[in-house]
């Protein structure tokens, strides 16, 4: 282990995304995992001569991880979906303390799509229908996803709506035709995918459908290690990976 490896202490070590951010690590020359810490582990054990840390847990154990951050002034990225209001009211206060990148999806593939969706949008009026259609594996607890719900905030913006304004969900029996405007989700829970999503503009005899599908976790991963690297350092603040992209060789 070299000293000028980065250091990377992994918060939710035991599943997936964790695993596949272990992975990663393991196989970059210039960084190595200091200290790994599952959702009920204690994160400031692995967070000893760590230079950032990495989470991809259960939303509950977010509040530890960002609290021992804190007190090790330690940079964090989060992978983590599903917080709730209070939850993401103590990452912003914790980004007054500690650099922070937190992401719904950290693959260079799903931030091209964010861009596409919000121009997309801003291009084609309500007369184009929007759709977000996501799938994952079965034991995914959150829906719609992170990355659906980001989807659907890149299309409102395009439009100058606020998402909670124009969202529709899932739908079912008898009732109103859709709204003129609406933006609607579909979630799809099965087997061992790793996340489809689609967000499809129906119009009158055309329509347009921007895909990203991913088919390995090490995508996920490869982004969120690039963001670690691009974090040491950074004054404190609630960065997202259109920030950690804005100064990489592909300016998105």
């Amino acid at each position: 282990m070299s000293a000028s490896q980065l250091q990377v202490a992994v918060f939710g070590a035991s599943g997936r995304m964790g695993q596949a951010v272990i992975a990663v690590v393991e196989e970059s020359a210039d960084a190595a995992v200091k200290g790994t810490v599952t959702s009920s582990g204690d994160p400031a054990a692995a967070l000893r001569g760590a230079d950032v840390a990495i989470e991809f847990a259960l939303p509950q154990a977010t509040a530890a991880n960002l609290a021992a951050c804190v007190a090790a002034k330690r940079p964090l990225v989060i992978g983590t979906t599903g917080h709730d209001d209070s939850q993401r009211a103590q990452i912003a206060a914790a980004a007054r303390e500690i650099a922070i990148v937190m992401a719904p999806n950290m693959s260079l593939g799903v931030n091209l799509l964010l861009k596409l969706v919000e121009l997309t949008a801003g291009k084609l009026d309500a007369d184009y229908d929007i759709e977000i259609f996501e799938a994952h594996h079965r034991h995914k607890k959150d829906a719609p996803s992170g990355t659906a719900l980001a989807l659907g905030k890149a299309a409102a913006a395009g439009r100058g709506v606020k998402l909670s304004d124009v969202e529709e969900h899932p739908r079912h029996g008898t009732g109103p035709g859709r709204s003129r405007g609406a933006i609607g989700f579909s979630v799809v829970r099965g087997g061992d995918i790793v996340g489809d999503h689609t967000v499809t503009f129906a119009g009158i005899g055309e329509r347009i459908e921007l895909t990203h599908r991913a088919s390995d976790r090490l995508a996920f991963a490869r982004g969120a290690v690039l963001a670690a690297r691009w974090l040491v350092g950074r004054p404190p603040g609630l960065y997202s990976m259109q920030d950690v992209l804005a100064t990489s060789a592909i300016n998105l």
